[in-house]
């Protein structure tokens, strides 16, 4: 039997709606299920406790649990792998921070390129850290501090929490910016670091703000400096490094992504909600209270972010000729 034309163009292009309408009611449908957040480090740590913020105020908003699932190693490779194989159906997000942009260069051979393989759904937050050197260092300021490394080459020890991590970033390119030379020396973690800074077995250190803040404030190091472009409200009295390096500024952040051709009607939905919570007032001070200050910004502009933090640390991996422990 052979349709009118005007049946057969009616039907055809109610066809083709189809894969369109269906995207949309799935979209509306989000979520129907459980949805997996997986967290490239332990329990109890800055990441973990982060996602679980955000992971209860989805649950709550949108009706199904965001269940938190702990993947460490490899400086989160293992979690961002494991988010790259998933199902690219908004079931499976990815909790990540700076190390994955530092990941890219660090790590020789990587079975997922990050910049590809993972969308941008939403920022979270950005830290600040410290630049601190012992009660007894001979230096009040950052100024002080590098007319004191350059007449004294090769005889300051600068800990960090790690190889690679960005706490050494932040250090290297201060070293590279201010033209000073100081000696790595790594720990495991934030806490055996400022330890030994305490004791003066090592001068200076690179810190998350969290970790080294009591020690601040009881004098038991000296804040010279922190990281970022802008002072913190918690700490207005500390200046930044850019105030003695202009143009000098290193961060942490984190953030929420999922894997590649996950419909973009959920990760508009995400992102709305994630910003939501961002610009909620009793959330920003839980953020505030753990060194965070929100970050809000959209998918697109996620991705550039990172896009220029990779080419950031990029750089001063090649030039400080750091390779993966």
């Amino acid at each position: 039997m052979k349709l009118p034309r005007r049946n057969f163009l009616h039907l055809a292009a109610g066809a083709a709606a189809l894969p369109g309408m269906s995207r949309i009611a799935f979209a509306q449908a989000y979520p129907s299920r459980p949805v997996r957040v997986i967290v490239g480090f332990p329990s109890g740590g800055g990441s973990d406790i982060l996602a679980r913020l955000w992971g209860q105020w989805l649950t709550e908003r949108l009706g199904r649990p965001f269940v938190i699932e702990n993947r460490p190693g490899a400086g989160s490779n293992i979690a961002i792998e494991a988010a790259v194989r998933a199902p690219p159906d908004g079931y499976t997000l990815l909790h990540f921070s700076t190390p994955a942009a530092i990941n890219a260069t660090l790590y020789d051979k990587l079975n997922f390129l990050f910049l590809r393989d993972i969308a941008p759904v939403a920022s979270l937050t950005r830290a600040a850290y410290v630049m601190a050197v012992h009660p007894s260092f001979p230096a009040k300021t950052v100024h002080d501090f590098i007319s004191y490394a350059r007449a004294n080459p090769g005889k300051i020890n600068m800990t960090s929490p790690g190889n690679g991590t960005p706490q050494h970033l932040s250090g290297e390119l201060f070293k590279t910016m201010a033209g000073v030379g100081l000696i790595h020396v790594p720990y495991r973690g934030d806490a055996p670091a400022l330890t030994d800074l305490i004791g003066g077995q090592v001068q200076v250190c690179f810190s998350g703000m969290v970790s080294s803040i009591e020690y601040i404030r009881s004098g038991k190091v000296r804040a010279l400096a922190i990281t970022t472009a802008t002072r913190l409200e918690s700490v207005p009295d500390i200046p930044t490094v850019g105030d003695f390096v202009p143009g000098y500024e290193a961060s942490g952040w984190q953030g929420i992504g999922v894997p590649k051709n996950t419909p973009t009607e959920i990760v508009d939905i995400l992102n709305k909600e994630i910003n939501a919570a961002l610009a909620d007032p009793k959330m920003k001070a839980r953020l505030l209270d753990s060194g965070g200050t929100p970050m809000p910004m959209t998918p697109a502009d996620f991705g550039k972010f990172i896009a220029d933090e990779t080419e950031k640390w990029r750089k001063v991996v090649k030039f400080a000729g750091i390779k993966a422990e």
